[in-house]
């Protein structure tokens, strides 16, 4: 976990704090653009021929995918659904086990 001051004393196998750093903050990224997805989505159920919204929906689902292409290249897969590399969670701590699934952001 990354505590106040930014510094990682997780017990996952970062290579640094400056990597335990960067893909805490990749994964707030990806939060991020997700979110903005969804309330475009939801806004576009009542909005659908806003083409200025239509286009942000699809800058923020090509931002998405180029962004958990590169989380998934480094760090592994985020969910079943993108395997890449190799089954890699198997292999590092679970959330309850002090993952970096549970960095306070």
């Amino acid at each position: 976990m990354l505590n106040e001051n930014m510094e990682c004393n997780c017990t996952c196998e970062c290579k640094s704090n400056n990597d335990c750093e960067m893909q805490g903050r990749m994964l707030q990224q990806i939060r991020c653009c997700a979110f903005a997805i969804n309330d475009l989505a939801l806004y576009l159920d009542t909005h659908s021929t806003d083409q200025k919204a239509l286009c942000l929906h699809r800058k923020y689902c090509q931002e998405l995918k180029d962004l958990e292409d590169k989380y998934q290249k480094v760090y592994g897969p985020l969910t079943i659904n993108y395997p890449c590399n190799k089954w890699r969670w198997l292999e590092e701590p679970w959330p309850w086990e002090g993952g970096i699934l549970n960095v306070d952001l």
